[in-house]
């Protein structure tokens, strides 16, 4: 099946905004993202219980391939922490617990990193983006962005640890930054850049 016939991609997220953002990166080859709710998916949420983005990544994407028999695409993303020995990573969203909380979260991180030094709290943001044909082939792009985690928030803008997380080239936290700021360089936009090029070979290689 050729890259430019396969029009619908099912993205395993319910988030519009990062439905918008795949869409926009993805628009070149002609694809049409669907959240998985939109597309019928009627599961309860996925369970992601893998130990690496990647094994995460790949379980969401399998699930949407499995039940919908489409083509899908998933994506798992986390703050590394060097000083924490990586964490949080795979476990970013619930660091602090259930319920859910970026606030305390970013709590528990700042307590973690109380008595570490400027020069060792350095981090990055990870996502990793998979991509499942509907012929069972598979991409796997990782985006990174480097970083260092503040003493203190600063910002209003973006979620989770971004008031936390500051670029140093720019001397601001992503929190501070603008939504087309942060997107022009953040891990999933660098991920999906990525896959754009393994996309673009895949085009290259069957002639499509």
């Amino acid at each position: 099946m050729g890259i430019k016939k396969m029009k619908k991609i099912v993205l395993a997220s319910d988030n519009a905004h990062k439905c918008e953002e795949i869409q926009a990166i993805l628009s070149a080859f002609d694809f049409e993202i669907v959240p998985m709710r939109e597309a019928g998916f009627k599961g309860e949420d996925i369970v992601e219980d893998g130990v690496t983005f990647e094994e995460n990544a790949m379980i969401k994407a399998k699930t949407i391939f499995e039940t919908l028999g489409v083509a899908a695409l998933a994506d798992d993303s986390g703050l590394e922490v060097d000083a924490l020995g990586g964490a949080p990573g795979v476990y970013s969203a619930r660091y602090a617990g259930e319920p859910k909380s970026d606030q305390k979260n970013n709590e528990k991180l700042l307590e973690a990193l109380k008595d570490v030094p400027d020069h060792a709290r350095t981090a990055r943001f990870v996502t990793v983006l998979t991509l499942l044909y509907e012929d069972g082939r598979s991409l796997v792009a990782r985006g990174e962005v480097e970083g260092v985690i503040a003493h203190t928030p600063m910002g209003s803008n973006g979620f989770g640890y971004d008031p936390l997380f500051v670029v140093p080239t720019l001397g601001k936290s992503f929190a501070q930054l603008s939504s087309s700021e942060k997107n022009s360089m953040s891990h999933r936009a660098n991920a999906l850049k990525i896959l754009c090029e393994m996309i673009g070979k895949i085009d290259e290689n069957t002639g499509n």
